[in-house]
Order: C-alpha cells, then structure tokens, then sequence
C-alpha cells in the first residue's frame, strides 16, 4: 500500500509526504513536545505553531474553553519569536527524518516577506505555511477575507523564498472559492482549509465571557461539516493541492476530507485530547486500504465528489 502524496507538484524544491497526515499549527508545538509520546517520525508532516518576526506573549487568560463538540482558543499567537526558531528549534528539526512547516503570520504584507527571506535557507525547515486569517488577534493577520489582500501576501512571499508555500485560508469570507484561486495564480503550491470559526462563550455564574479576549477560535468536530464543504467546493476550482483541516479526530474523519479532494489533511484539536490521533489517524487509513483492497491513497482522492 502506497500512502504518499504530493503536495507541492510544480515547485522546484518538490515535497511528497510519506503519508498524507500532518499536524496542525497551534496544537503540536514545535514537534519536541510530543515526541516521548510517540514515534513522531511516522508523520507525514509537522507544522509549528505560529511564528512571528518578534516574540509575542498571546492573549490574556484564560485561553481556551471547552465547548459542546468543540474548543475555543485565544491563545493569541504566542511563540518564541522568528530567531530563537532559527536558532534553537530549526537545528533540531534538521536531523528528523519527518519534514517541518512553519507557520508564520505577520501584520503587514511586507513583515510576511521578510519572514519567508530570512527562512528560505534554513536546514530544518522544509515548508511555510503562511497564515492570514487569525481570528484571535487584534492587530492584523486579518488578510484571508478578500482575494485581493490574499494574493498581495502571497505574492509577496512567493517572491521571497523558494520553498514551498502553503496558504492556510480563512472561513471568514464571502467566496473561499474566489480567495484559493487568487493566492494560487499568486505562486501558492498548496492551500489549507480551513483556519477556525471565530466564536464564543458566556459564564453564565459569572456574568461575563469564558474567554479572556472575549472571542476566539472554534475547532474542534463542530466544524467539520464547515469545512469538508468548504475542501469539496475548491478542490474542483484549483489545480494546487488542498488541505483539508478542521474537526479531524479520526481515519473515518480524514478518509471523508480525502474523498472530498484533499490530497493530505491536518489533524489539530483532537491532538490536545489524545495526543496520539495523528498516529492513530495513518494507521487506520492503513487498515481501510488493506480491507478495501486499495493500493494507493491517491485513488481515493476526489472520489467522493460523484
């Protein structure tokens, strides 16, 4: 059984995944965190949490609130900063044999530029995925809602750094159709779909928000349906690869994102319930394609769409 996919077919750098799962940003750390919990070599990919040019202490607490069927996040984009990751992370990460994407997210087009040039030569560091829709922050990052701001990042990335990008897109906006097709003629290899709902909740005993900036991000088996929609609507309207992330807790979970037509999806909050998901996720594509009699995931790609 083959479970390989390419995920950046027309850059010259390639990327084919050894199986088509990957962690999402924001719920598996800098990959280290998790990695006396199991072989994280078996993963098709590991994306860090979100990196800025500076280091950023997030949000105030509390950050996360469970939810019916979900989780609302405000963390708030804390990370180490885009030099301690050059620096302390990105050295580790070249001796693994599972490749590293690192999500970056920036405030003006131009901070999103210089982000991708000082990566593009980075041992350790085999991808960006370039974030433009943070729905818990309140200083920019906010670019996914219209194409025309889509593709200016995009470009502007593209234009900085050969490696392959991906662009995680935004479910904030009229036409994610008319977004993934802008930052693909833009020069983006792939596209992730999608980034978390913004929401919230209410203390009722306490008469005020859950959550320490008032909204957040929902994820989590909530937006699943949101989602897989959203990945079967543009897996016909572009030619690059899709991603499909959101609600993802299960083989039966990813098998449906495949058949909707992503070529790989990214397993995020179910993570942060059991931190072993992902792995559990490639075995039990494994099973059903010994079960179904099927050689290769590629053939189940899109085959959902009738």
């Amino acid at each position: 059984m083959n479970l390989s996919v390419p995920l950046a077919p027309q850059n010259s750098r390639g990327l084919e995944l050894v199986n088509p799962v990957m962690t999402a940003s924001g719920t598996f750390g800098y990959g280290t965190e998790y990695s006396h919990l199991f072989d994280i070599q078996g993963l098709g990919a590991i994306v860090c949490k979100g990196t800025t040019l500076q280091p950023r202490q997030g949000n105030p607490q509390p950050r996360l609130a469970e939810v019916e069927h979900g989780l609302l996040n405000s963390v708030g984009l804390e990370n180490i900063g885009l030099q301690a990751l050059i620096e302390e992370k990105a050295p580790v990460w070249a001796g693994w044999r599972v490749p590293v994407f690192v999500n970056i997210a920036a405030g003006s087009v131009a901070d999103y530029a210089l982000l991708a040039a000082r990566l593009d030569n980075v041992a350790g560091v085999a991808a960006l995925e370039v974030n433009i829709s943070c729905p818990n922050i309140k200083d920019g990052c906010e670019f996914g809602a219209e194409p025309k701001s889509a593709a200016a990042v995009t470009e502007a990335v593209r234009r900085a750094t050969s490696l392959p990008l991906l662009v995680k897109l935004s479910p904030a906006t009229a036409s994610m159709v008319a977004v993934a097709r802008a930052v693909a003629a833009a020069g983006a290899d792939a596209v992730t779909i999608m980034n978390t709902l913004k929401g919230m909740a209410i203390d009722v005993g306490k008469r005020r928000p859950l959550l320490g900036n008032v909204t957040g991000g929902l994820s989590g088996p909530a937006v699943k349906p949101v989602a897989l929609a959203m990945v079967y609507e543009v897996a016909s309207a572009i030619k690059v690869p899709v991603i499909g992330c959101g609600g993802i807790s299960s083989a039966a979970d990813a098998l449906e994102f495949i058949m909707a037509g992503a070529t790989a999806v990214q397993v995020g909050t179910a993570s942060l319930v059991n931190p072993r998901a992902p792995i559990e996720i490639i075995e039990g594509l494994e099973k059903y394609l010994a079960e179904e009699g099927i050689k290769d995931i590629k053939d189940l790609v899109g085959v959902g769409r009738g």
